[in-house]
Formats: structure tokens, sequence, C-alpha cells
């Protein structure tokens, strides 16, 4: 049954707040305790999802694949990514030293909804990592094949609907994490608030 961004926001507002209330209290605020209890039913069965991700490492031996998952989010995740490639010697001054790429997998905990996002990294100067590009549809080319097979092991093994972009874009009047209205859509809400901090 296709979702609706008003479905999904009524099931949101189960475990984010409007308002700052407590966060000045020792008491956990009902929303948290909500959120908490979610992950605690969620994690019994974090064995499913390390299942998926050796799947997909026997799907796509030629990358690096990552367990990205933290509880202050409300999915569980994976990343597919690559090594650093160096940039052309012919590289513009400004242009990045190196680059590399990501492919993340979020399945909601909150809902039986998925999304598959890519994250591409500049490196200027060593490690440092100047800027992160977010691609969420359509992904860049290299992406595509690798983020295809992701959807599809999510799909199988869950039975999760990918959540179309104009749902995920929705605003919310939700604080999620560090993202307050009006930045808050339910992207930030059912998967990360912060799609680019990844353990890479």
């Amino acid at each position: 049954m296709p979702v609706s961004a008003e479905d999904l926001l009524s099931v949101v507002q189960r475990y984010w707040r409007s308002d700052h209330e407590f966060d000045d209290k020792l008491e956990t605020s009902p929303e948290t305790e909500r959120f908490h209890d979610a992950w605690e039913q969620a994690l019994k069965k974090i064995d499913q999802w390390r299942e998926l991700m050796r799947e997909l490492r026997a799907e796509l031996p030629h990358f690096n694949i990552g367990h990205a998952t933290a509880t202050c989010d409300a999915s569980f995740k994976c990343m597919v990514y690559t090594n650093r490639d160096a940039v052309p010697s012919d590289r513009q001054e400004g242009e990045p030293r190196s680059r590399r790429w990501a492919v993340v997998g979020c399945l909601s905990i909150l809902a039986p909804v998925y999304t598959v996002y890519g994250v591409q990294y500049d490196y200027y100067k060593g490690r440092e990592v100047i800027a992160a590009r977010i691609f969420i549809d359509p992904l860049l080319p290299e992406m595509q094949a690798p983020a295809e097979v992701v959807a599809r092991k999510i799909e199988a093994t869950y039975g999760a609907e990918a959540l179309p972009r104009d749902i995920a874009e929705f605003r919310i009047p939700l604080i999620v994490e560090r993202k307050e209205p009006p930045e808050t859509t339910l992207f930030h809400a059912l998967f990360t608030s912060e799609p680019e901090n990844l353990p890479l």
C-alpha cells in the first residue's frame, strides 16, 4: 500500500517533538522513551541486517561494505563505498586531490519504508574532507548499479517500500537531532538527520 506524507507525519510525531521542553530536564520525554523502545525492539533483529550485509559483500565484491547504523538515527544503515580515487593530474586549481563516494541503504525502524542515497566526498589536504554532497534522486551514474542491488536486497528481505523523493522531502514541524523547522523533513525523521556523516 503506497505511503502518504500525512500518514508518515502521524507516525514520526510519536517519536520526535516540536519543542525544546525537555532539553534542560532530567526526565525523558514520552517521544524519546518511545524512540528508545523502538530501537530496543529493532535491535532484536540486528542479525537479519548483518546477514543482508553479508549478502551485499557476496554480490558486490569490488566494493567495501560497512555498517553505519547509529541509534541516534531512526534506521538501520549500510554503506557500499569506494576507496579514495586520485583526481587526474591535470586538475584545476581548487579541485580536490582525491574523491570517494558511498551508497547508503537505510531501513527505517519507525515505518516499513527504506531509502538509498549517495554521498560524494572531496579531499583537499590529506584526509581532510572539505566537501560532501548528497545525492538522493538521481544518483551519480557510478552509484546507480550498487544502489539497485542494495534496494533489491532490502525489499526482498524486509518487504519495505522505497520512500519517494517528494515524500522524503516533505517538510515537518518537528525537531530531529540538530535539524529544526523549516529544514526538517520526513527523510530526517525516518532515516537520519546527518546523511553525510558516515564512518568512512
